[in-house]
């Protein structure tokens, strides 16, 4: 299917999105999916990557989404959402079927996340800092996979309730206090969690 199209003032016809021109291109010939995939790759890679906690498999899953998305690119419809969002909800799927398959955990090694590290702390501080971020990785790791999900999709990938729905299934509504819910779950594990120490 074509890419909406709408009309502006002066009567010319102009695409919806910034990728309906890649998308037209990439229908026409496959060799110019390459734009779209060179565009959303480190998206949906990290995407992939913070829901299956290793390298590898995050890798292969990202690979499957992009290929998948070529073979079946006659299927997108524009609908007023981002190509990424279809993009993601392939993911959503590749990831879903991975846990399933092997009955994976998900979890992401601490030691494979790249630690933050400000040169003007003292060692105290960085100490500390490192504690405060074990403590919230041990609570978001506790969080059920929905609410993980919902919160890697706005605040890591920075998408909006709309986008988030069109990868979970969701309504914007439903996104919006799922959101809310799991950072209410976060806050609570985290303060039962200082209350520990």
């Amino acid at each position: 299917m074509e890419a909406s199209l709408e009309s502006s003032g002066d009567g010319s016809r102009e695409l919806c999105h910034e990728d309906g021109v890649l998308l037209q291109r990439a229908r026409e010939r496959r060799e110019a999916f390459e734009a779209l995939y060179t565009k959303y790759l480190r998206k949906i890679y990290t995407y992939v990557y913070y829901r299956v906690g290793n390298a590898e498999d995050a890798e292969d899953i990202t690979e499957s989404v992009f290929l998948h998305a070529l073979v079946h690119l006659d299927r997108y419809q524009d609908r007023g959402i981002p190509f990424s969002a279809w993009l993601l909800r392939i993911a959503h799927n590749l990831v879903a079927n991975w846990h399933r398959s092997a009955s994976r955990s998900r979890s992401v090694a601490l030691e494979a996340v790249e630690e933050l590290h400000d040169e003007g702390l003292s060692p105290e501080e960085a100490l500390e800092r490192a504690e405060e971020i074990r403590r919230l990785r041990e609570a978001f790791a506790s969080l059920p996979e929905e609410r993980q999900q919902v919160l890697i999709l706005r605040f890591a990938e920075g998408m909006r309730h709309r986008e988030i729905g069109e990868v979970m299934g969701k309504s914007a509504g439903a996104v919006k206090v799922l959101v809310h819910r799991s950072l209410i779950s976060l806050h609570r594990r985290l303060s039962e969690k200082e209350e520990e120490r």
